[in-house]
């Protein structure tokens, strides 16, 4: 049988990573020494380095050792500031705060006690995006999987409306080693009640009704009855208060025609009124 040519092997992480500090280092040290009037012979002189090696560092063609670097970038006279970008920390430190840890946990306990399966903070990861999907609810006679995202606070819309479609994505192959096989994936956002939140969920009413159509009372119903139909693959929104023991435990915003107004003003408001609670008991 004819040999298999073997293929490019794959771009790994490191390597991409690579490559992009020594563009930046070629860029810096061509730009600044371009800027200064100095030739290539010259900047090698100064930084004790051979002419060559310059003009390979400026091409991006050189693997440059830090001490190569250093050399350059000193005798320049460029100031090194290195900043590392790691954006999926931030959704981590949110998760981790005590308010969406009540919430993650109230939430939980209400799914579970409508008979879902629920994992809680499920690793997802794209590339080199990261991100924790809150919870991830599963019903095995139906198998539906309904995908929850947590948020004590609304700052940008957008940014939730996008994260739900990546996890909506990807939330078939991260359950799947939980054993979990979803015919069915709908995903939905649960928000801490605040009254805060009822404000930006009012000020964005017309968009938010279009992106998430189903809402608390049907919500309810479905998850309550998670063999019933789940058609509609809407996106959900409903409000949750994880201090309340009300059975009804999903809660309109007020955009919705909810008449009462929040327990809580806000975050801060919550967290104070959390803690009060709990010195009670």
């Amino acid at each position: 049988m004819p040999r298999r040519r073997p293929g490019k092997p794959p771009v790994r992480r490191t390597d991409l990573t690579f490559r992009a500090l020594l563009t930046a280092i070629a860029r810096v040290v061509r730009e600044t020494r371009e800027a200064i009037g100095w030739s290539q012979a010259e900047l090698a002189a100064r930084a004790r380095i051979s002419r060559s090696m310059v003009a390979r560092v400026e091409t991006g063609s050189a693997n440059v050792s830090l001490v190569v670097a250093a050399s350059l970038l000193d005798a320049l006279g460029v100031r090194v500031r290195l900043d590392f970008d790691v954006p999926f920390l931030v959704d981590r430190r949110r998760q981790r705060e005590p308010a969406h840890a009540r919430c993650i946990a109230y939430a939980r306990r209400r799914l579970e006690r409508a008979g879902w399966l629920v994992a809680q903070e499920v690793e997802v990861v794209h590339g080199r995006s990261h991100g924790w999907i809150d919870l991830p609810a599963f019903e095995p006679v139906s198998r539906t999987l309904a995908v929850k995202e947590i948020k004590t606070e609304l700052p940008d819309l957008g940014a939730v409306e996008r994260t739900l479609a990546w996890y909506e994505r990807e939330a078939w192959a991260a359950t799947r080693r939980l054993g979990w096989h979803p015919r069915l994936v709908v995903s939905g956002l649960l928000v801490l009640a605040t009254e805060a939140n009822d404000e930006r969920i009012l000020a964005n009413r017309a968009a938010l009704a279009a992106s998430f159509p189903v809402r608390a009372p049907l919500l309810a119903d479905r998850l309550a009855d998670p063999r019933g139909s789940w058609s509609a693959r809407g996106r959900s929104l409903a409000m949750i208060d994880p201090l309340s023991r009300r059975a009804a435990w999903l809660q309109r915003t007020r955009a919705d025609g909810r008449r009462t107004v929040a327990h809580y003003a806000d975050y801060a408001d919550f967290m104070r009124k959390s803690r009060s609670k709990a010195g009670r008991q």
